[in-house]
């Protein structure tokens, strides 16, 4: 009896209730499909179809290797009288290679006695499974990735995380090792990963298989290459992407927006973006202007194309029962449906519902509506917001969707919601599509989508974490992140201590993927319709100049140094709309070969030449930068020359950000900025 079944491109194992199937996806990739009680399915939530290689695949008795390029699968079957049961039971356990022969990842052993399983499945009533994937530790090894987790951890190896979406929280689960590995964990359901040190292990509540894709390579570049390869790669960023973005919550009338981009105009500010956000809507669901506020939505797009300026529109995954189109998304299936008690998903201004883009006729029906309403007057951008979705409690098991219970699919959500806007934007002509998602899932990245931080707190903690989640989600194949400069809640527009917060997380916004203000500002501004109802709030002012003049001149230096700037993201963006390569990355991702540079948090690379140091500390004037060896590093803004391979103190008075730019680049950029000693 032969234990394989072998064919060009996979082994199949099958054995004790399990099949088993590896199989070459890529160049230098595998991917890993296991069922229990069934054949395994042909699942497309984030992986495409691979390009074809050329796989080798030896037999040696109860051992099978496939080798596809860089990497070597190895299954090895045991069998073995059992006396418990009374009978032989057979397992098979794998493990990966790279091209030398070194281990890269292995699944846990049986440990004797233990009975321990590598892949575990834990019936569940109905059908399905809770899946388990348990790996040996690989000592030493330093782990990067998993998305947007609100922390300043940067090596991930000891923690464990959720694989669930909230605000401000957005599960990507790829990772990539210092090994010489990544691993992208293909189930979009709800779950753990545990990165200890005794295991690493991967586990869905509920899923119908285990699938895992795994690559190697030699360099962080060559994985994320491989992957975004795999998963798909970011479109072009357009040009109005590059520049500065305003937004404040929230401008509520046609001639507000219009006189904070006149303004910016005649005081030559740059601007790119402006953004109508939330409640500019009779009611959530309506997808439409309200006429009282915003009587001319096409003249206003108009006015703003004048000057230079696209509009993003917010548009919200929910529906008020008071909608115009609740019956309508109702009786046609569009909506999500809780599973027990009422059919409420959240209580924010009134009762609603969200609406369930993994049905494609929900994608068609809500695009359909935003096309005729927003595309149709102009409006090219697009700010997806709640797209986790943020309900209002996280019970995910509670919930169902066309595709299937939220349990088990309900992390493809955001990637649903942006690929409903893309495709229907693509579909109606337009080539440039970014548009802002407060959430993703592996995929989102080729639908488009520029994932912000979410609504975070304006303090330095805050802003210290934003660093580590960009650097994550870079490395888990988002590469068009942003945050609000800022922080979203609780900046107080009168308080000096804020606007030493504002100006420090503005600077890092400047060398951030995307620069774009906004918040929630104190104090508020109340809002009252003509016959003297009230309406959603707004917040203070938080344009260029609303902060003093001291502030206001440090943000009009950075605003321009963005534009400075710009031929130089153009090429970062193209970077990593054909390479696959993370725009704000860990120093390690350009000096793999600095033992140092794995473990330094705090600053990051923008591009390949710029090393980014935001000050992230109150009222600081000074801090410590890593320099990686292997390059020289000039102070953009100074002038400063230092060798690498070394921390040095550097000043960093209020109006300075530390940045260095490696063997002599962007010199032009530093040519042409206003001397600091004019700035003090």
């Amino acid at each position: 009896m032969n234990t394989f079944d072998i064919r060009p491109d996979r082994v199949v194992w099958r054995g004790e209730g399990e099949t088993l199937v590896v199989q070459a996806w890529g160049p230098d990739s595998v991917r890993v499909r296991s069922a229990f009680g069934s054949d395994v399915v042909d699942t497309d939530f984030a992986l495409l179809e691979p390009q074809p290689t050329q796989p080798q695949i030896w037999v040696d008795g109860d051992v099978a290797t496939l080798t596809n390029g860089a990497i070597s699968a190895v299954l090895r079957v045991r069998t073995a009288w059992d006396d418990q049961v009374g009978f032989e039971v057979s397992t098979c356990r794998l493990e990966f290679h790279d091209r030398g022969g070194r281990v890269l990842l292995r699944e846990l052993s049986e440990g004797g006695s233990l009975k321990l399983r590598a892949r575990d499945y834990r019936p569940i009533l109905g059908g399905d499974h809770q899946i388990t994937a348990s790996f040996e530790p690989n000592p030493g090894e330093k782990l990067y990735g998993m998305g947007q987790y609100q922390q300043e951890i940067l090596d991930l190896k000891g923690s464990t995380f959720e694989l669930a979406h909230r605000n401000s929280q957005a599960s990507v689960p790829f990772v990539l090792s210092s090994a010489g590995y990544g691993f992208f964990w293909h189930n979009p359901a709800i779950g753990r990963a545990t990165f200890s040190t005794n295991r690493t292990e991967w586990c869905a509540e509920s899923s119908r298989q285990l699938d895992y894709w795994i690559t190697a390579g030699d360099t962080p570049a060559q994985i994320s290459a491989a992957y975004a390869t795999a998963t798909g790669h970011a479109p072009m960023m357009p040009e109005y992407g590059l520049g500065y973005w305003q937004c404040k919550l929230r401008y509520w009338n046609q001639e507000q927006l219009l006189e904070v981009a006149r303004e910016h105009k005649r005081r030559d500010l740059p601007l790119d973006v402006i953004v109508a956000d939330f409640f500019h809507w009779p009611h959530m669901g309506d997808f439409r202007f309200d006429e009282e506020f915003w009587p001319d939505p096409r003249a206003m797009v108009a006015e703003l194309a004048e000057l230079g300026v696209e509009l993003m529109v917010s548009v919200w995954p929910q529906v008020s029962l008071e909608s115009e189109n609740f019956a309508e998304l109702k009786s046609r299936n569009c909506l999500v449906r809780a599973e027990r008690g009422m059919n409420i998903h959240m209580g924010f201004q009134g009762p609603s519902v969200f609406i369930d883009p993994t049905n494609p006729e929900t994608r068609e029906v809500v695009w359909g509506l935003c096309r005729k309403n927003y595309h149709d007057l102009g409006v090219k951008a697009f700010w997806l917001d709640e797209a986790e979705p943020e309900y209002g409690v996280y019970d995910y098991d509670n919930y169902r969707y066309h595709a299937g219970p939220a349990l088990q699919i309900g992390n493809l959500y955001p990637q649903a919601f942006a690929r409903a806007f893309y495709e229907g934007q693509v579909a109606a002509g337009q080539e440039d599509v970014v548009n802002l998602l407060r959430c993703a899932w592996a995929g989102s990245q080729r639908f488009g989508a520029l994932v912000w931080s979410g609504d975070i707190h304006s303090t330095y903690t805050d802003l210290r974490r934003q660093i580590s989640a960009g650097i994550h989600m870079g490395v888990a194949g988002i590469p068009w992140f942003t945050t609000d400069i800022g922080g979203f809640h609780d900046g107080d527009s009168t308080d000096p201590d804020f606007h030493d917060l504002l100006i420090r997380w503005f600077q890092f916004g400047t060398f951030s993927p995307v620069m774009r203000m906004h918040g929630d500002r104190l104090p508020y501004e109340p809002v009252h319709a003509a016959d003297g109802t009230e309406r959603l709030r707004s917040g203070a002012p938080n344009e260029l100049w609303s902060y003093g003049d001291d502030v206001y001149r440090i943000l009009v230096r950075y605003v321009r140094l963005r534009e400075a700037l710009r031929p130089y993201l153009r090429t970062v963006m193209r970077a990593a709309h054909t390479d696959g390569q993370p725009v704000m990355r860990g120093l390690f991702h350009e000096f793999p070969d600095d033992p140092a540079s794995w473990d330094v948090t705090g600053q990051y690379m923008l591009g390949p030449d710029l090393l980014v140091a935001p000050v992230v500390s109150p009222h600081a004037t000074s801090r410590s930068v890593y320099l990686p060896a292997g390059a020289r590093w000039t102070h953009l803004l100074t002038g400063e020359v230092h060798d690498g391979g070394q921390t040095i103190d550097t000043p960093a008075p209020i109006e300075q950000i530390p940045v260095f730019a490696r063997d002599g680049a962007l010199a032009d950029v530093r040519a042409a900025l206003t001397p600091v000693a004019e700035m003090r």
